[in-house]
């Protein structure tokens, strides 16, 4: 796994060529910036950051990938969200994620991860202990 094409053309899932289009193909209307990277073949797609509207949020996801990001986060974000100092615990808990699965920090961030890593971190957060964890993180 490497960090993603943020410029893609060619679709990580089918190897189509990618287009870069109003998110109203996918919607229905325009949602945020209104643009995203939409696979021609497939029909996989990524959103794109606000104020770099040409910038893929991520890799192109089809169903079953937007499915487990949504699964992923919800354990994730659980563990920090609404947390004292939250941003900061959001940061460690994905430098501690990076850890459990042998990748780089960088690299890690549900947007960039393929169907086959997004199971392995569900799997690892599935059965994570938050307590465990952030006295791990302290060097308790």
């Amino acid at each position: 796994m490497s960090a993603p094409d943020l410029h893609p053309t060619k679709c990580n899932i089918c190897g189509s060529d990618v287009v870069y289009a109003s998110n109203a193909e996918v919607y229905g209307r325009e949602y945020g910036n209104g643009k995203c990277y939409l696979c021609t073949g497939c029909g996989a797609y990524v959103g794109t950051h606000w104020p770099r509207p040409r910038e893929a949020l991520g890799i192109l996801a089809n169903a079953q990938m937007r499915k487990g990001k949504m699964a992923c986060h919800e354990l994730f974000d659980a563990m920090w969200r609404g947390k004292n100092h939250a941003r900061s615990k959001r940061t460690r808990l994905y430098l501690w994620l990076s850890i459990q699965l042998g990748i780089p920090f960088e690299e890690c961030h549900f947007g960039y991860f393929d169907l086959p890593t997004l199971r392995r971190a569900y799997a690892i957060l599935r059965v994570a202990e938050p307590e465990k964890i952030w006295k791990e993180l302290n060097g308790e």
